[in-house]
């Protein structure tokens, strides 16, 4: 008997207001830019022809905006969806709310750096890539990898950071190396996973 092969496409959220304007967001309800909305549609357009089985997204409008316009555009509005704050964004604590840049010039453009893109460096009242990592994988072991090991086409739509932190676990990368990954906006990312739990294959689609 050939062993089941499921799909997980991973999708992050379009521009958001706060993405333009360069502040942290994270748990912040932000809306999309035009440009956001553009992005969940070409996503949509790349995704074209693909069945989905259940989508799953967080608890913030911004990632549930795009998941809309990419169901309007493939044509499942239908779908199942859970939504749940387990695939929110980190929680930037005290810095949420303000511009990166100035932020830098108040705290020292190395301290800034630590704080957004060490694996396990909180910035002030906030969480770490580790810390979101606590509740968006055993939110995904739970509720999102049994349906893909079972076979089905399963959509997520999220942010960076807890995207980051799943892309971790499925591609194996050190803690050393996950500060340099970056998810681009709207551009999906599929994986294809046998029964066991082993990735076949993985990559963006319409990459060059």
């Amino acid at each position: 008997m050939a062993d089941t092969i499921g799909t997980l496409i991973l999708v992050r959220h379009g521009q958001s207001q706060w993405n333009l304007e360069n502040r942290f967001t994270g748990w912040v309800d932000i809306a999309l830019t035009a440009e956001g909305e553009a992005e969940a549609k070409r996503a949509g357009e790349l995704l074209k022809g693909t069945h989905f089985d259940h989508a799953f997204t967080s608890a913030l409008s911004r990632a549930q905006e795009t998941l809309r316009i990419i169901l309007e555009t493939i044509g499942q509005t239908n779908l199942p969806i859970d939504r749940d704050q387990a695939l929110n964004e980190r929680h930037y604590g005290d810095l949420q709310g303000l511009n990166k840049d100035e932020t830098a010039a108040k705290f020292g453009k190395e301290q800034v750096h630590i704080w957004r893109r060490s694996y396990d460096v909180p910035p002030p009242g906030g969480e770490s890539l580790k810390d979101t990592g606590k509740r968006t994988l055993p939110y995904y072991e739970a509720h999102i990898k049994p349906l893909v090991l079972a076979g089905k086409s399963i959509l997520v739509v999220a942010h960076g950071n807890s995207l980051r932190s799943l892309v971790m676990v499925l591609e194996n990368i050190s803690e050393q190396d996950i500060p340099e990954l970056n998810i681009p906006t709207g551009v999906p990312l599929r994986y294809r996973v046998v029964s066991d739990g082993t990735v076949l294959e993985h990559g963006y689609l319409g990459a060059n």
